[in-house]
C-alpha cells in the first residue's frame, strides 16, 4: 500500500507506474481514490465545524438555564440536536469514503524503484550475472526423479494414494540430504549473523492481506476450513506478521532473522503441478531470510541478501545466475526483486531456486509496523529472500552432483550433516 500523500500531490506518478506494469484497469482507481479523499477530508472538515459549533451552543444552553431564561435554552437544544443529526451524517460519510479508499489503496501496486527492467511478462526479465562455470557432462544426466529412484529415495505413488498429485515421500539417503541442506542453510545464515527462528506454520486473514496482494492470495493459500487461518506459502508471511501493529525503536534496527517452515502453495495455474518429478509441488520447505530496517539502508541489505543465496549454491557446487525481474513479473507490493536461478546440466537451462525482494514500507503500512524516531513513527522498509527452498533446491544439488554410476558426490560444507558421508551410493 502506498501513501495517500502521494496521489494527492502526484496521482500521474502513481498512473505511470501502473501503466509499468501493465495493468491499465486499475488505472481509473488512481481518480477515484482522489476524488474520494477530497470529499472524505471534506467531510471530516464540515464534521469538526459542526462538532464546535454544537460544543459552544451546549455550553450556551447550561448559562441561559442558570439565568432563568428556559425558552431560549430550548430553542438552541433543538438546534443543537439537529447538529447532532448532521454530525453523525457526516461521519458515516467519512468511514464510508475512508472504507472505500482502503479497500483501492489495497490494489493500486506499489511504486517500483526507476531499475526496474519494464516488460509484460517473466519472459522480459533481465540476466544480471553468472556465478560459476555450467559444466554438461559426457554423460546424459537422468531426470532428478530417475537419481532418487536409484538411491531408493522418492514414493509418489504411495504419495498419490494418501495425498493426491503434488505430494511425495522422500527416502532414506535422499531424505537425508534434504534434511542435510535445510540445516546447512539454517546455519549458513546463523553465521552471517541472522536470528533463527521457527515461525508458526498458519497465520490468520488480516496477517495475510498484510503481507501479500489478493492475487496471490487467491492463487496461493490453502485456507482451514471453519477458522480463520490459513497455511503460510513462506515463513516470510508469519515473520513480518511477527511486527504487526509493533513500534521499533530505532536503535534496534535492522532486524535480521532467518527462519525454517515447512510450507504449502494451491500451485493454481497453467503450469500445473509436476506428475512425475519434484520441481512443483504443494508442500515444500524453505530457509528464508527476513529483514526489517531503517527506508536509507533497504537497499543495501537488498544487495547483501541475494548474494548470500548465490554464496551458499555456488558452496554446493551448483553454478548460478541472478534475473532482474521485469515490471510486468513483479508482484504489487514490491519495489525490486530479482531470482536466483540455478542451472541444470540435463535441460542446459537454469531455473528458479530463490527469490530476494524489497516491499519498501508497503507491509508495513499495512500491518501497521514502524519504529520510533526522534522525527515521531516512521514506517519501516521490509525485505526478504530464499535463502534455502526445497526439493527443489535438492533437484539443483542432484544434477550438478551425481556421476556416472548413479552415486552423488556431497561437498565438503553438507558432509557434518549427513553422517560424513563423502558420496550417496546407488541402491539399485
Amino acid at each position: 500500500m502506498i501513501d495517500i500523500k502521494l496521489i494527492r500531490e502526484n496521482k500521474e506518478l502513481v498512473k505511470e507506474n501502473i501503466k509499468k506494469k501493465f495493468q491499465d484497469e486499475k488505472l481509473p482507481l488512481v481518480d477515484e481514490v482522489y476524488d474520494l479523499d477530497i470529499k472524505c477530508r471534506e467531510a471530516k472538515l464540515q464534521g469538526d465545524q459542526l462538532r464546535k459549533i454544537k460544543n459552544e451552543k451546549s455550553a450556551l444552553i447550561g448559562t441561559l438555564m442558570r439565568e432563568g431564561k428556559k425558552n431560549e435554552a430550548e430553542k438552541i437544544k433543538a438546534e443543537v440536536s439537529k447538529y447532532g443529526d448532521e454530525i453523525a451524517k457526516l461521519e458515516k460519510d467519512e468511514e464510508d469514503f475512508r472504507e472505500k479508499i482502503h479497500t483501492d489503496m489495497m490494489v493500486i501496486p506499489n511504486i517500483m524503484d526507476p531499475s526496474v527492467p519494464v516488460g509484460e511478462d517473466d519472459t522480459k526479465n533481465v540476466e544480471i550475472e553468472k556465478f560459476g562455470e555450467p559444466v554438461i557432462p559426457s554423460f546424459e544426466i537422468p531426470h532428478h526423479a530417475d537419481i532418487c529412484a536409484r538411491l531408493n529415495g522418492l514414493d509418489k505413488e504411495s504419495a498419490g494414494r494418501t495425498s493426491g498429485n503434488g505430494f511425495y515421500y522422500l527416502m532414506g539417503d535422499v531424505a537425508r540430504l534434504h534434511s542435510a541442506m535445510l540445516s546447512y542453510a539454517r546455519d549458513f545464515m546463523i553465521d552471517k549473523g541472522f536470528t533463527y527462528c521457527i515461525p508458526p506454520f498458519m497465520i490468520r486473514s488480516d496477517v495475510v492481506n498484510g503481507v501479500m496482494s489478493f492475487e496471490e492470495m487467491d492463487a496461493m493459500m490453502y485456507k482451514i476450513e471453519g477458522e480463520d487461518l490459513y497455511l503460510i506459502g513462506t515463513s516470510e508471511h508469519s515473520m513480518i506478521g511477527k511486527f504487526q501493529g509493533q513500534i521499533i525503536k530505532e536503535e534496534n534496527l535492522p532486524i535480521t532473522l532467518t527462519s525454517y517452515s515447512p510450507c504449502f502453495r494451491k500451485e493454481v495455474g497453467a503450469h500445473g503441478i509436476e506428475e512425475r518429478g519434484l520441481y512443483r509441488v504443494h508442500q515444500f520447505e524453505k530457509q528464508e531470510m527476513v529483514v526489517l530496517c531503517k527506508p536509507e539502508d533497504g537497499m543495501r541489505f537488498y544487495d547483501k541478501m541475494w548474494k548470500y543465496t548465490v554464496e551458499f549454491f555456488r558452496s554446493l557446487n551448483v553454478p548460478v545466475r541472478t534475473l532482474e525481474c521485469c515490471s510486468g513479473d513483479l508482484a504489487d507490493l514490491k519495489v525490486k526483486s530479482c531470482d536466483v536461478e540455478a542451472f541444470s546440466p540435463r535441460q542446459n537451462k537454469y531455473f528458479e531456486v530463490g527469490s530476494c525482494s524489497i516491499l519498501g514500507d508497503a507491509q508495513a503500512r499495512r500491518l501497521g509496523i514502524r519504529m520510533k524516531t526522534k522525527n515521531g513513527n516512521e514506517y519501516v522498509t521490509t525485505l526478504n529472500n530464499t535463502v534455502l527452498a526445497t526439493p527443489r533446491g535438492l533437484i539443483a544439488f542432484l544434477e550438478n552432483n551425481v556421476n556416472e554410476d548413479g552415486s552423488v558426490n556431497i561437498p565438503e560444507v553438507l558432509r557434518p550433516y549427513i553422517g560424513g558421508k563423502e558420496k550417496l551410493i546407488p541402491k539399485n
